[in-house]
C-alpha cells in the first residue's frame, strides 16, 4: 500500500521490523504463554530510543513525529502486542503528560530517564469502582504541611508490574470545598507503595498488568503534576494520544493475523491444493487485507492530523474505534483460516486472537469513542 511515507518514516518502519523479527519473534509465544516481560528485549529497546520516541531530544529522546510512532508501535504489536503495549503506554500516557504539563525541574526528574529507557512509565485511573467515569475515583491526596499523603487503590495498571514512575489520579481539595481531580506523580520504592499481583489476563500476557497501592503513601508537594484540579485535563489529553497508539497496536495485531494467514494457505493442502486457491480462502484474505488498511489508513490521518497541531480527538476516537474492531475480525478470520490449527498455541493466530480482544476495551471502551465521535459530529 503506497501511504506516502517519507524516506526518513520509511527507514524508521525497516529498522523497527528487523529488530523485532530478530529479537522479539523468537521469543513472543514462549514469553506469552509463560507471562514473562522480556527485560531482555525491552532494555535494547531503550537504548535504541523506543521509550522516548516523541520525547524532545534535550530530555533524552528521539523527537519524532505522531507518523513515526505510529509506525514504531504497529510493527512491534505484529510481533508481540504485549511489548507493544508496553511501549505506547509508556510513551503516550506514562512520558506525554510530564512533558505536556510537567515543570522544567519535573522534566528533568523524571521526563529524561523515562525517554531514555531507564525507567518504565504507567498511567494509574481506572479503580474498582471507576473506569470510563474518571470523576468516579475515590483515591485521594491529602495536603499535610509540604507533603502530600496518597491512599489508593487503582488496578488493571498496563505496566504495573514494572513501572517505576506512576502517575496516581487523585481527588483532592480541603474538607468542605470543591472536590478535584487532580495527578500526583509517585515512585517505586517510595514507603507505602505497593504493587499487588499480576493480573492472570487472556491476552497481553507478557504485559505484567496489576494492581497498584497507596497506603499514607507521602510524597513532595511537587509532585503534583500541573496544577490541582488539572486531572481530566491531563487525562483527556494523555488518552487523546494513548488511543492513536492504541489503534497502532490493534494494526499491527491485524497486520500479523493476515502474514500469518497468508503463509498458511499457501502450506495447508485440501482437496489436492493449497488453500488458498479455494474461492472461500480468497475472500476472507480480501476482507482481512482491506481491513487492515483502512485501519492504518485512519491512523495516518490521526498521526497527520497532531503533526500538523490540528484538533486530533475525533480522529482518534474514529481509528482506536475501527482499528479495534477491525483487528478483532481479522483475528477472527484468521483463526478460521487455520481451522483446528488455529485454536493451538501451536500457532500464532490464537495469540492474535487473544491480545485483540483487549483493544476494545483500554484506552477509553468502543461505546466511550462512539460517544467522543457523536459529540465531534455536534461540534462540541
Amino acid at each position: 500500500m503506497n501511504t506516502g511515507l517519507t524516506r526518513k518514516q520509511r527507514l524508521v518502519r525497516s529498522s523497527v521490523r528487523s529488530f523485532c523479527e530478530r529479537e522479539l519473534r523468537p521469543i513472543a509465544g514462549e514469553i506469552d504463554q509463560e507471562a514473562r516481560f522480556p527485560w531482555e528485549v525491552v532494555e535494547k529497546m531503550g537504548r535504541l530510543g523506543y521509550f522516548g520516541i516523541q520525547a524532545p531530544k534535550e530530555f533524552g529522546g528521539a523527537g519524532m513525529d505522531s507518523l513515526s510512532y505510529s509506525i514504531i508501535i504497529e510493527e512491534i504489536s505484529r510481533v508481540s502486542a504485549s511489548v507493544g503495549l508496553c511501549v505506547t503506554v509508556h510513551n503516550s500516557v506514562g512520558l506525554y503528560p510530564v512533558l505536556a504539563f510537567g515543570s522544567e525541574d519535573q522534566k528533568t526528574r523524571w521526563a529524561v530517564p523515562l525517554a531514555r529507557g531507564e525507567k518504565i512509565g504507567a498511567f494509574c485511573l481506572t479503580e474498582p469502582n471507576a473506569g470510563s467515569d474518571a470523576r468516579g475515583i475515590e483515591s485521594t491526596a491529602v495536603l499535610k504541611g509540604d507533603q502530600l499523603v496518597i491512599n489508593a487503590n487503582k488496578v488493571f495498571v498496563t505496566n504495573g508490574g514494572v513501572a517505576d514512575i506512576c502517575l496516581i489520579f487523585v481527588k483532592t481539595g480541603v474538607p468542605g470545598g470543591a472536590v478535584k481531580v487532580s495527578v500526583v506523580v509517585a515512585e517505586r520504592g517510595t514507603p507505602g507503595f505497593v504493587v499487588g499481583d499480576l493480573e492472570d489476563l487472556c491476552g497481553m500476557r507478557a504485559n505484567p498488568v496489576s494492581s497498584i497501592r497507596l497506603y499514607d503513601c507521602a510524597v513532595p508537594e511537587c509532585n503534583l503534576l500541573g496544577r490541582d484540579g488539572d486531572g481530566l485535563k491531563i487525562g483527556l489529553a494523555a488518552l487523546d494520544a494513548g488511543r492513536m497508539g492504541i489503534a497502532a497496536q490493534a494494526v499491527g495485531i491485524g497486520q500479523g493475523a493476515l502474514e500469518e494467514s497468508l503463509r498458511y494457505g499457501k502450506q495447508r493442502r485440501q482437496f489436492g491444493v493449497p488453500i488458498e486457491k479455494h474461492q472461500a480462502i480468497q475472500m476472507m484474505l480480501a476482507d482481512m487485507a482491506t481491513q487492515v488498511d483502512a485501519s492504518r489508513l485512519l491512523v495516518y490521518r490521526a498521526a497527520g492530523l497532531r503533526d500538523r497541531g490540528e484538533p486530533f480527538s475525533q480522529a482518534a476516537a474514529m481509528a482506536k474505534l475501527y482499528a479495534s474492531e477491525a483487528s478483532c475480525r481479522v483475528t477472527d478470520m484468521a483463526v478460521q483460516i487455520h481451522g483446528g490449527y488455529g485454536y493451538s498455541k501451536a500457532y500464532a493466530v490464537e495469540r492474535y486472537y487473544r491480545d485483540a480482544r483487549v483493544t476494545r476495551i483500554y484506552e477509553g471502551t468502543s461505546e466511550v469513542h462512539r460517544m467522543v465521535i457523536f459529540r465531534g459530529l455536534l461540534g462540541k
